[in-house]
């Protein structure tokens, strides 16, 4: 997600507590959504996107996706917990709390509680086995640390950390922190990534990393350098966690559209023309970080392009 002004930050508003769960074979999946609304003006999230394609496709994206009064997608910030072979996984950690974020009013000194929210979905922060960042964005790593007596400190004591190395090096030193076009890109590194790092709990992977028989992350590249997705296999049943990739559906019926905030774009297309063909033909779960709604969606193929076959119930 991007820059924002004031009014946007203000209608992020939090939702009651809420949680969705999914059972894919044998590996449970369960929602954590800590934020939704209508976010960002829909041309300015998938800029090549014109008025013409969301009216075209309004009947499938208003009102849950699209607000068509406010021209306005609607966003959910949020988290899911894999349950897989006696692990537990968290895909993602959200925006963190009390972040410096002077970028992003929707990211600057949030009061979010990740933790609590997990504990309430009878998730001990203690228990959790791995964390997958699927890229280093300020809303995907937020809650990797929490401040402990002024020093930022892994929020998930026991568990290792999942993190693409192409991203581990764009955004940290090495890549002179994104190439220092923005500040958050240092700030989000220094405390939501390094302190992992120091602690010792990081896992820099590169290419595939097979988690377990039912768990898989790949390279998905574009949205950023290390861009990833998680796949879940079991039991003859499919789903594909696929982070930034989408956005909005808008982009299922218009794969060739990226979002605002896709470092190369071209690239990403192609990554989600290739994820999205594959979970056509296993008719897996799309679960992408920022849908509201049910959260998820099945996919098929029609007329060289995607369309909805239908929401996850």
């Amino acid at each position: 997600m991007a820059n924002d002004d004031a009014q946007d930050a203000a209608e992020a508003h939090e939702v009651r507590e809420e949680t969705r769960k999914y059972v894919i074979g044998e590996v449970e999946v369960v929602r954590i959504v800590e934020r939704q609304g209508p976010l960002l003006p829909a041309r300015r999230l998938v800029p090549d996107c014109g008025p013409r394609v969301w009216r075209e496709h309004a009947a499938g994206l208003a009102p849950r996706y699209w607000e068509p009064g406010t021209d306005r997608a609607v966003l959910a910030i949020q988290t899911w917990v894999v349950r897989s072979g006696g692990r537990t996984v968290l895909i993602d950690t959200g925006v963190g709390r009390d972040r410096e974020r002077p970028g992003n009013p929707l990211f600057h000194r949030q009061p979010g509680d990740l933790p609590g929210r997990l504990r309430r979905a009878g998730v001990d922060p203690a228990e959790v086995d791995l964390v997958v960042n699927t890229h280093i964005h300020g809303d995907h790593v937020g809650w990797n640390t929490h401040d402990v007596a002024g020093t930022w400190v892994p929020t998930f004591p026991n568990a290792r950390y999942l993190i693409p190395a192409a991203d581990d090096r764009h955004f940290g030193p090495e890549g002179g922190y994104a190439g220092g076009a923005r500040v958050d890109d240092r700030l989000l590194y220094e405390d939501s990534v390094a302190p992992v790092h120091r602690a010792g709990q990081a896992v820099v992977w590169e290419g595939e990393y097979r988690i377990d028989g039912q768990l898989a992350l790949e390279a998905a590249p574009g949205h950023t350098p290390g861009s990833s997705v998680l796949r879940v296999a079991s039991r003859g049943e499919h789903a594909v966690f696929v982070g930034d990739m989408l956005h909005s559906p808008v982009q299922i019926l218009r794969p060739e559209c990226a979002s605002c905030f896709c470092l190369d774009p071209v690239r990403a297309a192609v990554s989600r023309r290739r994820v999205l063909q594959r979970a056509a033909a296993e008719r897996a779960l799309v679960i992408p970080a920022h849908f509201p709604g049910t959260g998820a969606v099945e996919v098929r193929t029609e007329n060289g392009g995607f369309a909805l076959r239908r929401w996850a119930a």
